[in-house]
């Protein structure tokens, strides 16, 4: 005799597997902005007033206006299908709060690094501590209103990147501007463990 087990069983979806990604880079590139923009979630920030006692630490050279700044961390979420999550962590900018990128770096699979065209010294550092750990990244030239405009291959030679880094020309306060760099990292993650002879980009524990 058969037996029929089929309305004894259900299927149960497993939960989501997630991805972590950096959006990182020195003072005011604009990582909370580009955080805001892309996030199906309210973001959560943890900014605070710039006021005068930081003055002597805070160079405002070029961004005069702003005036608040990221003392943690940038944190949202975007929602690919009903199997992929990913979550994008904003690092603080400011040399004083550096010692938070280990932590929020910890399990992340690749950074976007974004770069201020006015100021493309202050990517060196962000660009070294990846190069260092062997994170893969993409570099976004924010394109800030007024800025200096210049080419890929021109950011390439001063930030001394290698051929294969990714580099766009964006403007982060555009969702389908933040969302090409996100797919440039994806791709360029593909593309690197696909070189290295793995079938798949690891997405981290269900």
């Amino acid at each position: 005799m058969a037996f029929d087990n089929s309305d004894s069983t259900t299927d149960t979806p497993l939960p989501p597997r997630s991805v972590k990604i950096l959006i990182a880079g020195g003072f005011g590139v604009g990582k909370t902005t580009m955080v805001s923009s892309i996030s199906e979630v309210p973001p959560l920030r943890t900014e605070e007033l710039l006021t005068d006692a930081g003055s002597a630490v805070d160079d405002l050279t070029g961004i005069d206006r702003k005036t608040t700044t990221t003392v943690a961390l940038d944190f949202g979420r975007i929602t690919i299908n009903q199997e992929l999550v990913v979550y994008l962590f904003g690092t603080p900018g400011q040399d004083r709060f550096w010692f938070l990128w280990d932590e929020l770096s910890r399990g992340a699979l690749g950074a976007v690094i974004l770069a201020d065209p006015r100021r493309l010294d202050i990517s060196f550092a962000a660009v070294d501590y990846f190069e260092r750990r062997a994170l893969p990244f993409v570099v976004g030239v924010n394109c800030f209103d007024g800025g200096p405009i210049y080419s890929a291959e021109e950011v390439r030679a001063a930030l001394d990147l290698d051929a294969v880094v990714p580099i766009l020309l964006c403007d982060v306060r555009r969702r389908d501007s933040a969302k090409d760099l996100l797919l440039t990292l994806a791709q360029f993650l593909i593309t690197r463990f696909e070189s290295d002879g793995t079938r798949d980009v690891p997405l981290g524990s269900r």
